[in-house]
């Protein structure tokens, strides 16, 4: 049988998606992978010797001259060092911009903000790109960029730069629209706009990039992202690293792998609407869906008539307030059953529903299926 391709995983940064594609295209085609050094303990494996390297060399120059010296056929995950003679396997940062302006367009945004920490190449080419698609509809962008003290530079830089970005959000024109340049960034936005008393997504909607930190508090925080298709990228770099190895030249230019879409999460998922009834009932359906809430309740907080709500939702917002409320009861259900291994009766109760039966109903209603079912597609998809 022909010796099993020894590939190394040389990766100064890595999420387990994008380790997902590389392991399924090496089973697929009986790679041994040499990893623990890197991914685990960023260790240089000096004196390895094998056949190729899939690379992401951001940060940490001693990793990218060990790359460079080992000469051999490598894919690089990253742009950060585009003098190298690598072939390079990059997310489509521009389409990611692209996707998320039509997102905020789509739900009648018309003030918008880009939030970002750093000149990496990955977030300029999403800001950029996000502020050029709405400047094509006629829309403009506001830079969200903290250019205070270097880091580290002063003892109270974290606590001015949240008090500088809480300033602005407050100052900005409502509703207003952020992007957030990664995970990170879209859930301490999401955090500050609390602090702040900004209420999300009415006064502030936020969509970030859906990465392995935003995963974790998107549960909690309700957070849309972008799902960059990291899986896609793993498998499609082992895919060209193996044409590499077997001898085809390295492609001219980098190959981009575009976003499989929004993950529309809370944070993001409303229409704007000028009208004042409407949005305090938008608000009240976001802060209380748990418990016990029905168009009478909502009709007091919007200081109109029960008919009067109901024409102006229908107008406004597309649906009648019983529909918006189920919708948001449903969805929230949905991301418990996905990312969480809640009891299914304690999820019912944490969603707004009295028992088991009213669940059941109104999520077969909606998903054609039940709770247990969709939890069980979900977790066979992940």
């Amino acid at each position: 049988m022909k010796r099993p391709r020894n590939v190394l995983l040389a990766l100064g940064w890595y999420d387990h998606r994008l380790l997902q594609g590389i392991a399924t295209y090496a089973s697929e085609h009986r790679w041994h992978l040499a990893s623990h050094s890197i991914i685990h303990e960023k260790v240089i494996p000096q004196g390895w010797d094998g056949d190729g390297i899939l690379a992401w060399l951001g940060a940490g120059d001693d990793l990218a001259e060990f790359v460079r010296q080992a000469d051999k056929p490598t894919v690089d995950f990253s742009l950060r060092r585009r003098d190298m003679p690598f072939a390079h396997v990059v997310q489509d940062h521009a389409k990611t911009g692209e996707l998320v302006a039509e997102h905020f367009i789509e739900r009648g945004m018309t003030r918008f903000g880009f939030f970002s920490d750093t000149e990496n190449w990955s977030q300029v080419e999403r800001g950029q790109a996000f502020a050029a698609a709405l400047v094509k509809r006629g829309l403009a962008c506001e830079p969200l960029r903290w250019t205070g003290a270097k880091a580290g530079k002063a003892k109270d830089e974290w606590q001015r730069r949240r008090a500088w970005l809480i300033t602005r959000l407050k100052e900005a024109p409502k509703p207003f629209a952020v992007f957030a340049a990664n995970g990170t960034l879209a859930v301490e936005l999401r955090e500050l706009c609390e602090e702040a008393g900004l209420h999300v997504p009415t006064q502030v909607a936020i969509v970030g990039i859906d990465d392995y930190l935003l995963s974790v508090g998107a549960i909690k925080k309700y957070v849309s992202g972008v799902d960059t298709n990291l899986e896609e990228q793993g498998y499609r770099g082992a895919e060209l690293l193996d044409r590499l190895m077997r001898g085809e030249p390295t492609p001219p230019e980098p190959i981009r792998i575009q976003p499989a879409g929004v993950i529309t999460r809370m944070s993001s998922d409303i229409l704007a609407t000028g009208h004042d009834g409407v949005i305090r009932a938008l608000h009240h359906i976001t802060d209380a869906f748990a418990g016990p809430l029905g168009v009478k309740e909502l009709a007091a907080i919007a200081h109109m008539s029960e008919r009067g709500l109901r024409q102006a939702f229908v107008k406004h917002v597309g649906c009648t307030p019983g529909d918006r409320l189920r919708t948001v009861r449903i969805d929230s259900a949905k991301r418990l059953l996905a990312g969480s291994s809640e009891k299914i009766e304690a999820i019912a109760h944490r969603c707004g529903y009295p028992n088991l039966n009213s669940f059941f109903a109104a999520f077969r209603r909606t998903e054609n299926m039940t709770p247990a079912e969709y939890r069980r597609i979900m977790r066979f998809r992940s």
